[in-house]
């Protein structure tokens, strides 16, 4: 016997308590719109709580040259000329008003001693444009959003795990879901659904996000809407990820510590950078850090976990408490190893997903009526590689849009259409799943999906692993089909991880379909069969299902932007 469905209606319904989803919910209470947030984690420990380094505008406090159009500028370069420019316009023209927001909201940034927000170099940038506060940027951004939502009484469910985006003739009506204490089913209708539900980078077995956060539920979500997946091959690795404890694994160590002069060594004391970037050295780009890393594993010089030391215990130990406090701290909390004086072993972490699902760039409207996705859900802004401290204001630009959009659609929707169908083909997956008795552990396929990512599709790709991990992808799948799921006196947490589980597989069947496509190499996309840019793939790669796969042509970049797209002076900077 089904339990009772609680009916919930508003007019935009927000998935995903991050940053993005709070700012559009924001938008949409400050116009007088109904809204309701929803999310399978506390709003106050949402995964942009995480990002340490800054937030991007051309506000130009520390360098009065410095313009919007220059931001665009480095971003475009950046991207190895994937991301949309018309994206990169509407986020680098807006990024200020961004700003403007946080400031008005109480967001306690870094200031001069004359009041101007500090600004920082951060990665490729030509100018300081990255304003921050402390190594806790996203907490604080965070907290802001969640203080400003509370002032404007937003409603925020956050123990609610949706299952499926409820469709009619491609025109959203709401979303299923249920309680992940209690069990207890909701049907939620809405004009509109915002997804803003992070990206797929928990699919590799070192990634910088937690257990059972960004497993590719947006990228469900949104195939079996009718939406589709951008450049889902596209992810960014962090080339230094903690390899102990193994819950832990993939944990960021901030590249401040590198930064600061940190070392990179390997198991022979090597300073091994000078085999891949002499210039640069522990300064290099995050992709060309992280293949070096890679390489040097996989030749057989890595530590004894696999991994490559980083060492900052030559550092004056003032210089680690007041600069890296963040690390010294994570360090002593998980490993009781002091890095004043011992060396960390590090390892390339899956951290960022830059493809996601398809929008367009005025609206991030996704081609289903009233469906729109943000944030590390969305595509268009990074390309085949992600400018520091751009992902932060993202949030905060198209939020605001978004919530403008989304209102607006609400407001000129003549009726709201249902469908008796897609209301129980989503109660009839979750009966499914509740049913599900057979002898495979739902964690343990978790498991099976990360190693073989990970092999198959990490830092370095090729083609026949490529397919290797498809083939194993099949022997998955098949297994899933005999999973059991129990619910406990604890919750339904075995239900949801069953659901991220069928998420997970889904992005990684995209990721690795993509992957193959893709056969050139171009910034974090590594093919060692085709170890050049190939100039004919400069397009996006749209998936919208097993097997179907589109080329999709990038705009030409406006001459007020391609003019200033040039090599950006690296010296004394770390680069992202």
């Amino acid at each position: 016997m089904t339990s009772p469905e609680k009916q919930i209606a508003t007019s935009v319904l927000v998935i995903g308590t991050g940053g993005s989803g709070l700012r559009a919910a924001i938008e949409l209470a400050e116009r007088g719109v109904d809204v309701l947030v929803v999310g399978k984690r506390p709003k106050a420990d949402a995964h942009t709580t995480m990002a340490a380094g800054g937030i991007n505008a051309a506000l130009a406090t520390m360098d009065p040259q410095d313009t919007w159009q220059q931001h665009a500028a480095d971003t475009i370069k950046e991207s190895y000329l994937l991301a949309h420019p018309e994206t990169v316009r509407i986020v680098a023209q807006n990024a200020a008003r961004g700003i403007e927001d946080l400031q008005r909201w109480g967001m306690p940034f870094a200031r001069e001693a004359d009041g101007r927000i500090s600004q920082r170099f951060f990665g490729a940038h030509t100018y300081r444009r990255t304003a921050f506060a402390g190594d806790y940027t996203g907490l604080e951004i965070q907290r802001t959003l969640v203080n400003r939502a509370a002032q404007l009484d937003v409603p925020v469910l956050d123990n609610l795990y949706i299952t499926r985006i409820l469709v009619r003739d491609n025109v959203v009506f709401g979303a299923y879901g249920f309680d992940l204490d209690t069990g207890a089913r909701y049907v939620i209708h809405a004009d509109a659904v915002i997804l803003a539900a992070g990206g797929h980078t928990r699919i590799w077995r070192r990634t910088s996000s937690r257990r059972d956060e960004n497993t590719g539920d947006s990228f469900r979500l949104a195939i079996l809407a009718g939406g589709r997946i951008r450049d889902p091959e596209l992810v960014q690795f962090h080339p230094s990820g903690l390899i102990e404890p193994e819950n832990a694994a993939g944990t960021l160590v901030s590249e401040a510590a590198r930064g600061e002069g940190g070392l990179l060594r390997n198991a022979l004391g090597e300073r091994f950078m000078t085999r891949y970037d002499p210039d640069r050295m522990e300064l290099s780009t995050r992709d060309r850090v992280a293949l070096a890393a890679y390489t040097e594993i996989k030749e057989g010089r890595g530590t004894p976990h696999g991994g490559v030391w980083l060492d900052v215990s030559h550092l004056p130990r003032e210089t680690i408490m007041q600069r890296l406090p963040r690390v010294y701290q994570t360090l002593l909390e998980l490993q009781m190893l002091d890095i004043t004086r011992d060396p960390i072993e590090i390892a390339p972490t899956a951290h960022y997903s830059m493809g996601g699902v398809w929008v367009r760039p005025e609206d991030h409207g996704t081609g289903v009526d009233g469906l729109y996705a943000i944030g590390e859900a969305a595509s268009g802004l990074h390309g085949a590689n992600r400018l520091g401290g751009n992902s932060l204001i993202e949030l905060l630009v198209y939020g605001r849009i978004v919530g403008e959009a989304a209102a607006r659609y609400s407001a000129e929707l003549p009726a709201q259409q249902r469908s008796h169908a897609a209301l129980a083909d989503a109660r009839g997956e979750v009966d499914e799943l509740l049913a599900a008795d057979g002898p495979e552990n739902v964690r343990a396929l978790q498991r099976a999906l990360r190693d073989t990512m990970t092999e198959h599709a990490g830092v370095v790709r090729e083609e026949t692993g490529l397919h290797a991990g498809l083939s194993e992808l099949d022997d998955l799948e098949e297994r899933m089909r005999r999973v059991g799921v129990h619910p406990d006196l604890a919750g339904f947490a075995d239900l949801a991880h069953a659901f991220d589980l069928r998420s997970s597989v889904l992005a990684a069947r995209a990721t690795l379909e993509a992957a193959i496509e893709r056969r050139e190499t171009r910034g974090c996309h590594n093919r060692s069969d085709h170890p050049d840019l190939d100039e004919s793939m400069r397009v996006n790669l749209v998936w919208s299902g097993p097997g179907r796969i589109d080329r999709e042509p990038i705009p030409a970049v406006p001459d007020e932007i391609s003019s200033l797209m040039r090599e950006v002076s690296t010296a004394g900077k770390l680069v992202e």
